[in-house]
């Protein structure tokens, strides 16, 4: 690692724990929410971890802020519980196993109470770690729609960072032979190409929707 991208990691990091004292105490805390934030951020740096890094945590958070003040119902929209969504969606992962999501909002449902944070913004905090297993919010949940608009607007990036993107998922699964993961890979792409709408929020169907489409048309076909 150089020392440039030390220092980057370093500044994310410090950001990246400035910003969950933030959302900690917004969202009820009160206990100290350091420990914690240092507990999330050793899990999204294990090792196994190439996509779904501290980057990516501070990317969803930076695309929380874009698209929350254009939410369709700004009033029911309960911002701490996203980003405490957030923080959490992929607290667990590990690229061989299908119960991330829910592992990780398991471990939501354990800390948030311990923080002092109450049930209600707890359950509501799981329930948006688990919608990000269909990316499928059901019409009028705002939250859900902010929580997984951020999620996938990775999508929408130029091509030279959807590049980066996929390079960064081909290396979390490189125990995966090359054949089975286009077929894999292929298939997720049709999926996400065969829904009416990647994104939900005003600002995500505007702004993302097509260049997300683009690449992902693109990327499947160069699998073929």
């Amino acid at each position: 690692m150089t020392s440039d991208t030390q220092g980057s990691a370093t500044d994310r990091a410090t950001g990246l724990r400035t910003r969950w004292h933030a959302t900690a105490t917004a969202a009820g805390a009160d206990r100290d929410p350091a420990p914690y934030a240092d507990r999330l951020l050793t899990a999204w740096a294990e090792p196994q971890r190439r996509y779904h890094t501290t980057a990516h945590l501070a990317d969803v958070l930076a695309r929380i802020d874009v698209l929350a003040p254009h939410a369709a119902d700004r009033a029911a929209l309960d911002l701490p519980a996203v980003e405490l969504a957030a923080w959490f969606h992929d607290a667990v992962y590990r690229p061989d196993r299908s119960e991330n999501e829910e592992r990780s909002a398991a471990l939501a449902e354990r800390a948030l109470p311990e923080l002092g944070i109450d049930a209600e913004r707890t359950a509501e905090t799981a329930r948006l770690v688990r919608l990000t297993v269909t990316h499928d919010p059901a019409p009028g949940d705002t939250n859900g729609e902010v929580l997984c608009d951020a999620d996938l607007g990775v999508l929408a990036g130029t091509p030279d960072a959807y590049a980066a993107y996929t390079a960064a998922v081909r290396a979390e699964y490189a125990f995966v032979p090359d054949a089975a993961f286009r077929e894999g890979r292929a298939a997720v792409l049709r999926q996400l190409l065969d829904l009416p709408h990647l994104f939900r929020t005003p600002y995500g169907a505007a702004h993302w929707e097509a260049p997300a489409r683009t690449n992902l048309a693109a990327e499947l076909a160069g699998l073929a």
